[in-house]
């Protein structure tokens, strides 16, 4: 029997009535990996993974069960399917992250508005504080990204179409932020800012491995290769350099960090362009054969 009668015929409340049961399901499943947050394993980034595994356990666990159940799809619609192209599209979106946080940050080291003094420090340290930081990073890039463009955004593209569904999708993912430490009104844009490029990320190439990689390279060089806040935290510490911001805060973004600024502002618009215009990012075959939730919405032909 086929139980999906249930739902409604207006795929807008059909959305709604998924979304909920997604985070009722994460909710339950977020319980039960509770307990990997208290392994202690190691100090520093390696013990804040473990932090994040449970929300990257229970996001992506929702969200395969709910495919198969209610979609009657394969788990790799989701998009973190593993295929030929993904060591490129990983690549390609960290290169975005990193250069795009890199351009403007170069900008105000020319304009004295951020400058390095030397540290302590030696070559082993700073190559593992690298590493570690990048592996911390991209447990919860992939944690959020699983959250807010997994699941409930496909099925809400699904069901109201991209445009409102990117719109919604960076309010809550801005929302979501509201509570960090020195966070204001500018920085919480320039969060949803980068709800939509991260959106248009995903919907470019269907692909959470890209859109992931893009969130690694921003957040991971901003903390660990700049050494500076990430959304108002500053758990990491980079060997061998210190930085001090002097500029004005509404373009340096003072303590909350680059995102809380108009020059974070700007990287971001230059990381959106890259996603959405530079040559040879799209949907795998391998990923369109899957058949991923955003290709079956309003005005898709499908």
């Amino acid at each position: 029997m086929d139980w999906r009668w249930i739902w409604c015929n207006d795929r807008g409340l059909r959305s709604g009535w998924r979304i909920s049961i997604y985070a009722l399901l994460f909710w339950l499943l977020l319980f039960v990996f509770a307990p990997l947050a208290g392994v202690e394993l190691g100090e520093g980034a390696v013990a804040m993974v473990w932090q994040w595994l449970p929300v990257l356990a229970a996001a992506v666990t929702a969200g395969w069960f709910l495919l198969v159940a209610l979609e009657r799809r394969p788990i790799g619609a989701l998009g973190f399917a593993w295929h030929r192209a993904v060591p490129r599209e990983f690549g390609v979106g960290l290169a975005i992250g990193v250069s795009s946080l890199g351009a403007i940050l170069a900008l105000f080291v020319l304009a004295g508005w951020v400058t390095y003094r030397p540290e302590a420090g030696a070559p082993g340290s700073y190559l593992a504080a690298l590493a570690e930081s990048f592996v911390f990073f991209l447990v919860a890039a992939a944690a959020e990204e699983a959250l807010f463009r997994g699941y409930p955004f496909q099925v809400l593209v699904q069901g109201i179409g991209p445009v409102p569904a990117t719109v919604l999708s960076s309010l809550l993912f801005a929302v979501a932020h509201i509570a960090n430490p020195n966070v204001d009104l500018f920085a919480l844009l320039n969060i949803f800012l980068a709800g939509i490029m991260l959106a248009a990320a995903y919907l470019r190439t269907r692909s959470l491995w890209f859109a992931t990689a893009v969130h690694l390279g921003w957040n991971w060089s901003m903390a660990t290769l700049f050494d500076l806040p990430v959304s108002g935290w500053t758990m990491l510490d980079t060997p061998y350099y210190e930085p001090a911001v002097t500029g004005p805060a509404w373009v340096t973004g003072g303590e909350f960090g680059p995102e809380g600024g108009l020059g974070g502002s700007v990287a971001l618009i230059l990381a959106a362009l890259a996603v959405v215009y530079l040559p040879g990012l799209r949907a795998a075959p391998e990923v369109r054969a899957l058949r991923p939730l955003v290709d079956d919405r309003p005005g898709s032909g499908r």
